[in-house]
Formats: C-alpha cells, sequence, structure tokens
C-alpha cells in the first residue's frame, strides 16, 4: 500500500483550484476580506461559499478593518508546519466582532499579550507549482 505524501502544504489560490480566490486575491494587495451571507446578512469566518446559518449559496465579499486586538495566544517552539521557523506565534485576533485565528510576526514572543493591538500584514509563503504568489493572513503589532 502506498500513501499521498503532501509536500505543498499551502493552499491553491487560484480561481481554478477555489471558488473563494477573491480572499487570495484581496489578501495580495494587503487586505483582510470575508464573506457576508446576500440571504441573511451573517458575516462568516473563514470565508465561507455558502451560508452556515441560512444555507443561502449567494454571498458578497466584504473587506475587514485589518486592525484587532489579541484575544489568546500561544507560543509554538517544535513540532512547526513545514515551511516555519521557531519560535512562532498563534493567536485567535478579535477583528469586526470575528474571530481569526493567525500567525503573529515581527514580535518577540515574550512581549506579546492578550487585549495588544495588532494590525494586519500579509505573510508570503512559498510560490503554488506555477510560480504565483501566495499568502497567508498574518498580524503585527500595532
Amino acid at each position: 500500500m502506498s500513501y499521498f505524501r503532501a509536500t505543498d502544504p499551502f493552499p491553491l489560490e487560484s480561481a481554478e483550484h477555489t471558488k473563494l480566490h477573491e480572499f487570495y486575491a484581496r489578501l495580495a494587495t494587503g487586505r483582510l476580506a470575508t464573506t457576508r451571507c446576500a440571504s441573511c446578512q451573517r458575516l462568516a469566518w473563514p470565508p465561507r461559499a455558502f451560508c452556515g446559518e441560512c444555507g443561502s449559496d449567494r454571498y458578497d465579499w466584504v473587506d475587514l478593518s485589518g486592525e484587532g486586538t489579541i484575544h489568546a495566544f500561544t507560543i509554538q517552539e517544535v513540532g512547526l508546519p513545514t515551511g516555519f521557523t521557531g519560535p512562532r506565534v498563534f493567536a485567535i485576533v478579535k477583528l469586526d466582532g470575528l474571530r481569526v485565528f493567525s500567525i503573529l510576526v515581527d514580535t518577540e514572543p515574550a512581549k506579546v499579550a492578550i487585549g495588544q493591538q495588532v494590525r494586519l500584514s500579509p505573510l508570503r509563503v512559498a510560490d503554488d507549482p506555477s510560480g504565483a504568489a501566495r499568502w497567508l493572513p498574518a498580524f503585527r503589532p500595532a
């Protein structure tokens, strides 16, 4: 028996691979976005192609403020995902009524605190197989 071994842990962000490619396109320009249900107006995080509240598959894209506060965090020193060096700070950031799980960059782990103000700072990760840039949401101290 053989097993598939994933060597590329990052999402494929193009329109041919995901209905949510707009999220990545906006992130590449420094904007954090999500979806809002066109039927019941519920804001979703992470962005979804359908509404978990009413089941509608009609949605609009909404830019978020990009500024929030740390709700919780953890510092990971070992067992990091491929392509990341440690220590790495992961946080839940509260912004615009949502809680976003993300990476904190450009910070000393010992100086991170609950309630600390942070600002969006998209993190460029490994390019996709065709050479296009890929991004993940990340935050830095404000």
